[in-house]
């Protein structure tokens, strides 16, 4: 029972830790111009690094699809052309499923050809957490929502001007806003960007 005491006190400790450094580095973004809010890459936690994952909870499996549950929590990958959004062409803001940040644009949107939907830069990079993937015998490079800690997908460097960078996100991390719907849902500040 000792034992148990002390593991759960380390966990609580660990998840407080967690949470203060994503208080932090959100109060770093949102106070810094944003043409110096930048994409945080941290390595791997392999090699040490302390990345905060999302907590699997009762509520979220609740308020998220299966589908939903296994990407955003699980990391798990959708299937490729067989996914809500990857041939989507309306005009609107794509936001974290779990907790509504604002996160692609349409116009930032691209044809891949590879099935998921795909975009060359983020709203605000900010915003998105970069990890170091060494899964599946490769080393790639991991998108997860930095306020909510959900897997988006992964970022290659095969897109196309002005970045050459591929944010390739499941759908099922995302709701897409319409456009004309963006005002009642609180983001009527990125219509301007359309």
């Amino acid at each position: 029972m000792y034992r148990i005491t002390i593991l759960s006190l380390f966990a609580l400790a660990l998840l407080a830790a967690c949470q203060s450094s994503r208080d932090a580095a959100a109060s770093r973004a949102a106070t810094a111009p944003q043409a110096e809010r930048k994409s945080e890459l941290i390595a791997s936690p392999k090699d040490g690094a302390a990345v905060c994952y999302i907590q699997p909870t009762e509520e979220l499996r609740k308020k998220l699809s299966p589908e939903q549950y296994a990407v955003l929590v699980q990391s798990a990958t959708e299937p490729p052309f067989q996914n809500a959004f990857w041939n989507n062409h309306a005009e609107g803001v794509y936001v974290d499923a779990i907790d509504g940040t604002p996160l692609f644009l349409s116009t930032a949107k691209f044809d891949s050809g590879t099935g998921w939907p795909s975009f060359w830069t983020p709203i605000d990079p900010a915003a998105l957490l970069l990890v170091e993937d060494r899964s599946l015998g490769m080393v790639r490079i991991e998108v997860r929502s930095k306020k909510s800690g959900g897997h988006l997908g992964h970022l290659f460097d095969d897109g196309p001007a002005p970045t050459g960078k591929r944010y390739c996100i499941n759908s099922a991390s995302l709701d897409f806003i319409p456009r004309a719907e963006l005002a009642a849902r609180g983001l009527g500040g990125l219509a301007s960007r359309f």
